[in-house]
C-alpha cells in the first residue's frame, strides 16, 4: 500500500511529462467505467473534446 491512488482497486495510472517544454500528462483508466470529469489548468491548455462532459451536451 503507498496511501495514494494507485491503492485503489481497478484504476490504472499514467504519467508523461517534457522537462524542456514544461508540460505534461497524466491519464486514470478506471477498468469498470465512471462518471468522467476534468480538471484544466495553465495558461494555454491543449484540450480536446472535453466539452463531451458536461451534462448538458448531447453525445
Amino acid at each position: 500500500m503507498y496511501n495514494n491512488i494507485l491503492d485503489v482497486k481497478g484504476l490504472k495510472v499514467g504519467q508523461v511529462q517534457d522537462e524542456e517544454a514544461l508540460t505534461g500528462c497524466t491519464v486514470v483508466i478506471c477498468e469498470k467505467g465512471a462518471t468522467c470529469g476534468v480538471d484544466v489548468r495553465g495558461s494555454a491548455p491543449g484540450t480536446r473534446e472535453t466539452d463531451l462532459l458536461d451534462p448538458i451536451n448531447s453525445v
